[in-house]
């Protein structure tokens, strides 16, 4: 029996390494000669990181850059198995959980740090680049990040624009003559689960502007700052930039990876399915095992237990998905592939013991799982 372990993490709990490990302890207290192929999976948002580096035996890379409001803040990001492909969530040095409710100003917040992770990646000899855009805390266009990757930002004076989206207004230039060199070599591939273009009603300022700290008299001063920056950027490239479906991610970031990186970009699970090759791994698979933290009617919209399932459905396959919590509509899933869904919690208790052990929950979810499939053998 082959048995294929995709599970995403469960937040707060365990990495999605971890929960395959109890998975397949519980598997193997009934299937002790089944082969395992365990993919640790994410959706190209918090956990990305660490799930394709534990898929690929790659090693986590800690530095220091300049946070969301400037101030040098720990960060990270992933070299996968290869030695050539770097694996940066961008929340890691300009997410919203760096700042407080007292300091979130999304004029001001700059995502100069993401550019410092590439740059230390570069330097590491890295031409492959998966870049996860969720959890920005910035609106800026992704300006901060082109500058601390060599580009001049001046307004028509020729002095350097402070950083923050508030003064995006003011570009006059965009020099990109001193670009870090090894950028032009490297490829980006972007997750971006979105489809809000830069600018308007349904763009970054508008729509993630408040969770930012933005008001309502800032949201217009951001947009139109936006639209400028995102004209220059299209002046300089001849590319289509403002109203690209997605270039409005992670307060505009995803604009400048198009724009000056030629990143694609391309949802998150299925950019991490296709790098973990998850389509040959389920191939003469008996059942596949997926989950997350919470099974609900927004695990449709691009989560990873739906990625999984599709993949597993066009194998001929079926998918059990294991949460550690379900909602009254999780029934959803099962009319996008999933055969079967089991919570692990089996008794009444507190989200502090939940999370503390979860580990034992699902493998004695697992191990259930399995003996209800022994008995259709």
């Amino acid at each position: 029996m082959k048995i294929v372990i995709a599970p995403d993490s469960f937040k707060e709990s365990l990495t999605a390494l971890e929960v395959a490990n109890a998975i397949e302890s519980g598997f193997k207290r009934v299937f002790s000669d089944a082969q395992y192929i365990k993919v640790p999976m994410a959706d190209g948002g918090e956990g990305t990181v660490q799930a394709l580096i534990d898929a690929t035996n790659g090693k986590i890379v800690h530095t220091s850059v300049k946070g969301p409001l400037h101030a040098t803040v720990d960060s990270f990001y992933g070299i996968m198995g290869d030695g050539k492909t770097a694996v940066i969530e961008m929340a890691a040095a300009s997410g919203l959980h760096l700042l407080n409710e007292d300091n979130k100003d999304a004029k001001f917040t700059c995502s100069f740090g993401t550019g410092q992770l590439i740059i230390d990646a570069l330097e590491k000899g890295i031409s492959k680049f998966i870049i996860g855009l969720g959890g920005s805390a910035t609106n800026d266009g992704g300006a901060g990040m082109l500058t601390a990757l060599g580009a001049m930002l001046t307004d028509r004076n020729g002095d350097a624009l402070p950083p923050g989206g508030a003064h995006l207004h003011s570009v006059s230039n965009i020099d990109v003559s001193a670009l870090h060199p090894k950028l032009s070599k490297a490829s980006f591939q972007v997750a971006c689960d979105v489809t809000n273009p830069l600018c308007g009603v349904t763009g970054a300022s508008a729509v993630f502007g408040p969770q930012k700290g933005a008001s309502k008299q800032d949201i217009a001063l951001l947009d139109a700052n936006l639209l400028h920056f995102g004209q220059k950027l299209e002046a300089l490239t001849g590319k289509n930039i403002i109203n690209f479906s997605g270039a409005g991610a992670a307060g505009g970031m995803a604009a400048s990876l198009l724009a000056i990186c030629n990143a694609t970009l391309q949802s998150g699970v299925e950019l991490v399915i296709n790098t973990l090759a998850l389509n040959e791994q389920v191939k003469g698979a008996d059942v596949v095992i997926t989950g997350e933290g919470r099974i609900d009617s927004q695990t449709v919209f691009g989560k990873t237990p739906i990625g999984v399932a599709k993949v597993a459905t066009n194998n001929n396959c079926p998918v059990i998905a294991i949460a550690g919590s379900v909602s009254a509509d999780y029934e959803i899933v099962l009319q996008h592939g999933i055969d079967a869904v089991f919570p692990i919690l089996s008794e009444p208790g507190n989200l502090a013991d939940a999370l503390a052990n979860g580990a034992t929950n699902i493998e004695r979810t697992a191990f259930n799982i399995a003996q209800t499939i022994k008995l259709t053998n």
